[in-house]
């Protein structure tokens, strides 16, 4: 039995290696010459299901919360769990403890102890937060991982405008197009996130640095080779275009708030991703006529994606696999679908 995902970004490549876990074959469609562009390419890689919870619905902690399990698994190696390093300055203590009530999985942490945890940050804020149960990755490292994987178990990739598939050839079609499917999908729409790369060997991180701040929050990940990617930026726009004087100048400052060192760093890259979004901001599998979409990631791709990937294969697997044959994978996944079918039934009630 032939199935189609259409899109190689977080959400399509989780939800393919779902598909051939459970014994599809599958094929995937990507008019972009190579995997994991688009919005994903751009992606904090953040498993940080506590944190985001300050600013979003109790859904994205119930749904991320076995977000690392998960990508541990399919690629071993690839996760860090040295959690979460949430600060602020001294005058915007109210914002970090405004924070710490719309959160849990926390302790606060002193000057002493954030010095402890990131020496390059010491003497430089009083207080904090630490989520030490959460993790990070490396977005492109884990798309490529995903595709070299899926490529080994015999998913066929169609890359590129030329060559694409037809899709009646299939017996059913999961669209993971994300922004593509804004013109069809009704309620959805387009939130612009933008960041940059910072190189500098003079400033060590181990894990991702939340700066709070009133109006422009800021989160700094430490990549390989000397290099951090800094965003944070929701603009209510389908604009793909480059990134504003206005984002580039505070994703900077408060970079340099963080540690002055970055004011010497060079920026070898800048970007920009439109994250479609419902608007609660939680994902959806929606039903179509020719399948399923995964669709509404918002900024949360990485850490809800395994989630809706599980979601996903369930419903194509009720649909397709004669009564009495579904696979069980209870154990396995149970606290995603559930969640995600919680979610959907409140969504639907009056």
């Amino acid at each position: 039995m032939r199935l189609l995902v259409k899109g190689a970004g977080v959400a399509g490549l989780t939800a393919a290696l779902e598909l051939v876990r459970r014994g599809f074959a599958v094929e995937v469609a990507e008019r972009r010459r190579t995997v994991g562009l688009g919005a994903s390419h751009y992606a904090g890689g953040m498993l940080a299901p506590y944190c985001e919870r300050e600013a979003a619905e109790e859904a994205v902690l119930t749904l991320g919360i076995d977000a690392a399990r998960w990508w541990e698994e399919a690629l071993p190696g690839e996760v860090v769990r040295n959690g979460t390093l949430v600060v602020a300055s001294g005058r915007d203590l109210p914002e970090l403890n405004r924070f710490a009530a719309r959160t849990r999985g926390y302790r606060r942490v002193s000057a002493e102890e954030i010095a402890a945890l990131e020496p390059a940050l010491a003497g430089r804020f009083q207080h904090g937060l630490f989520f030490a149960e959460e993790a990070h990755l490396d977005p492109r490292r884990a798309l490529n991982g995903l595709y070299e994987m899926l490529t080994a178990r015999g998913v066929a990739f169609h890359l590129g405008s030329v060559g694409q598939p037809q899709e009646g050839l299939f017996s059913a079609v999961l669209d993971c197009t994300g922004p593509a499917a804004i013109a069809t999908l009704p309620g959805l729409r387009g939130v612009r996130g933008e960041m940059l790369y910072l190189e500098t060997p003079d400033v060590r991180l181990s894990r991702p640095v939340r700066l709070l701040h009133p109006r422009h929050p800021v989160y700094i990940v430490p990549r390989r080779d000397h290099r951090f990617m800094i965003g944070a930026t929701m603009i209510e726009t389908e604009d793909e275009g480059p990134i504003s004087a206005r984002s580039l100048m505070e994703l900077l400052n408060a970079a340099y708030a963080v540690h002055p060192a970055f004011g010497e760093a060079r920026v070898v890259e800048t970007g920009t991703g439109v994250r479609p979004a419902f608007a609660d901001n939680l994902p959806r599998v929606v039903e179509r006529p020719d399948g399923l979409a995964i669709a509404g990631m918002y900024r949360h791709g990485f850490l809800l994606a395994p989630a809706t990937a599980r979601q996903a294969a369930d419903r194509l697997e009720q649909r397709l696999l004669p009564a009495g044959k579904e696979l069980n994978h209870a154990s396995a996944h149970q606290r995603g679908t559930a969640g995600l079918q919680e979610l959907d039934a409140r969504r639907s009630s009056p």
